[in-house]
């Protein structure tokens, strides 16, 4: 198996498919695939290019959905779009907003399957938390989230849609014809944190991550989305080279044995070939630095111990380590650590010249911090066939 080549688990992904009434859905589509589209409809070739960089402004930079509004288009090729496609997004199901501010919406995608998405608000950004898959497939023990078995994987539809659901929500589309500068902006940044594991859904991630970066749409730098991964090393390189965007990886442990029990996918891709893989990510992204996140559990990853075998790991790695208190969640097998036990662990990161954050636990009250993300009506793996079924995918 070759670096780039793919090793995404058998995993099903609702193929793009006609809406009831036989539209087709935009959202989601690469440029070269809207052009394909247009042209598949009569739309002349030479013609085709600048009707993609037209709708493409009126969907991701104005947040427009009916064509009748992108006035610099024909009325006949409105008309004609109408008939043909639509531009549709996941459906809010529900919305709770935190004592912090922090917002969780509950999503519903193709197939009645749902998703959580979390937005945080802070004061010099506001960051929006996606999700890639319905339910994750990696099991960590510490993870709420972890314990919803695997689903499927959310289309680049599906995954760009939450981002443009929580624009609505925020009221931030800009008027047509003007900009919306990052500075601006309540929705500034985007971190793939939520549901699944990013790297198990490459494609419809990096399509969608394109569309948030492009220039004529979303308009957000690639330094201003973050990737986590769990670690799966041979798609760490395909991160740099096909999206670029920065790279933080849920790290949690110093010993492959202490690892192997919180995040299982260690077994296959121990901690040494992870840290080799991560080492070339900076030169290959030009990112500043490697984010690495570090939940601390209450005697068994949290000892100053861990703190120096933790520096010693990532000597040569430009990085700064998130610690993350704990988020506790009904049965879980572990307990935050105490404060001074956290302090003491952030004290000799720091003393050894690396940022050592401790991240504030946002959302609580309504379940919406790390960890935490579950939706309450996908309790157990489907068959392929069921799911294929709820979604209206023909074998």
């Amino acid at each position: 198996m070759t670096a780039n080549a793919p090793i995404t688990p058998d995993i099903l992904t609702v193929p793009r498919k006609k809406a009831e009434g036989g539209k087709t859905n935009l959202v989601g589509m690469t440029r070269d695939q809207m052009r394909q589209a247009l042209i598949d409809i009569g739309t002349p070739e030479k013609q085709a290019k600048m009707r993609v960089g037209q709708i493409w402004q009126w969907i991701y930079q104005w947040g427009k959905r009916d064509f009748a509004e992108m006035t610099n288009l024909s009325k006949a090729l409105r008309a004609q779009l109408a008939e043909s496609f639509e531009v549709a997004i996941p459906e809010m199901i529900s919305r709770q907003i935190s004592e912090d501010g922090t917002r969780k919406y509950l999503v519903r995608i193709a197939g009645g399957h749902e998703v959580e998405v979390v937005y945080i608000p802070e004061t010099d950004r506001g960051t929006l938390c996606i999700s890639s898959q319905v339910g994750c497939t990696l099991t960590c023990s510490f993870c709420h989230t972890g314990t919803q078995k695997l689903v499927r994987n959310l289309t680049a539809g599906e995954i760009i849609g939450q981002v443009m659901m929580a624009r609505d929500d925020l009221d931030e589309w800009p008027t047509p014809g003007t900009r919306n500068p990052d500075e601006a902006r309540l929705l500034s940044n985007i971190v793939l944190m939520g549901m699944g594991e990013p790297l198990y859904n490459f494609d419809n991630v990096r399509d969608a991550m394109k569309i948030a970066m492009d220039p004529e749409g979303i308009q957000l730098s690639r330094r201003r989305i973050t990737l986590s991964t769990s670690g799966v090393v041979p798609e760490i390189a395909r991160t740099a080279e096909e999206i670029g965007c920065l790279l933080a990886v849920s790290f949690h442990a110093t010993t492959d044995e202490v690892r192997d029990k919180l995040v299982p996918i260690n077994k296959r891709w121990n901690i040494e070939a992870l840290l080799e893989a991560l080492r070339a990510y900076p030169r290959l992204a030009n990112s500043e630095r490697i984010t690495f996140e570090y939940v601390m559990l209450d005697h068994v990853n949290d000892s100053k111990e861990d703190a120096h075998r933790l520096v010693k790991l990532i000597e040569g790695i430009p990085a700064k380590i998130n610690l993350i208190p704990f988020n506790e969640w009904p049965g879980a097998p572990y307990k935050r650590s105490s404060g001074n036990r956290i302090h003491a662990f952030a004290d000799i990161i720091h003393d050894a010249g690396y940022a050592s954050p401790i991240r504030r636990p946002r959302g609580e009250d309504i379940m919406a911090a790390c960890g935490q993300l579950k939706s309450a009506t996908e309790r157990a793996r489907k068959s392929r066939k069921q799911i294929e079924a709820e979604a209206g995918v023909k074998s």
